[in-house]
């Protein structure tokens, strides 16, 4: 990936890896053999609210998003791939309650670093990650490498249910263990989100 002056990731340069800002979407998309869409790098304080208020923090978004829509959360894996105990997968989050979409990213997780009890929550493929820290009590701290606006493409759009082109928001993170190493390398993108429902977070 390369990045140009104006700050736009354009498709082409280094084989995607953890080094990039989209990793590890970018290693979807290559390996689907689909082109990336549009996205610029911002600022936190470019970022509009609603936005900012849900991405531009070092929490984990599970729980920020729970709070904000006051309803649990699971997952849909739309894809995975997994080497040795490296752990890659693409996903939507769905509210429990009624299965609205609130989220679309991917993930790569250390499973080598987690417990065993841990692991086997991440590959029952239900919890989301930051649930599963949450709920089990796992050290770790967040770090927002870089926050992103999108132009939705057709798989995005299928993601959040949507139609047309939309101006969307997230961010590249990385959660780590309390020794630095990473757990997990995150690309988190949100739908559209009417800011009059937005909670103090």
């Amino acid at each position: 990936m390369t990045s140009d002056a104006a700050g736009t990731l354009a498709v082409g340069g280094p084989t995607p890896g953890t080094g990039s800002m989209l990793y590890p979407l970018d290693a979807f998309y290559a390996r689907e053999r689909r082109a990336l869409p549009r996205i610029d790098v911002l600022p936190g304080e470019a970022v509009p609210e609603p936005y900012r208020s849900l991405l531009v923090h070092e929490r984990d978004m599970t729980p920020t998003l729970e709070a904000h829509y006051g309803c649990d959360i699971h997952i849909e894996v739309w894809g995975r791939e997994r080497r040795g105990e490296a752990y890659y997968r693409e996903v939507v989050l769905r509210l429990d309650h009624d299965q609205r979409p609130v989220e679309f990213g991917a993930n790569h997780v250390h499973l080598a670093r987690f417990d065993p009890e841990v692991r086997r929550l991440i590959l029952d493929e239900y919890l989301p990650l930051g649930h599963i820290l949450k709920m089990r009590g796992v050290p770790h701290v967040g770090r927002p490498l870089a926050y992103l606006r999108i132009e939705s493409d057709d798989l995005i759009n299928r993601a959040f249910r949507l139609r047309g082109r939309h101006t969307l928001y997230g961010r590249r993170n990385t959660l780590r263990d309390m020794s630095g190493r990473p757990l997990s390398d995150i690309i988190e993108i949100l739908p559209p989100v009417d800011g009059t429902n937005v909670r103090n977070l």
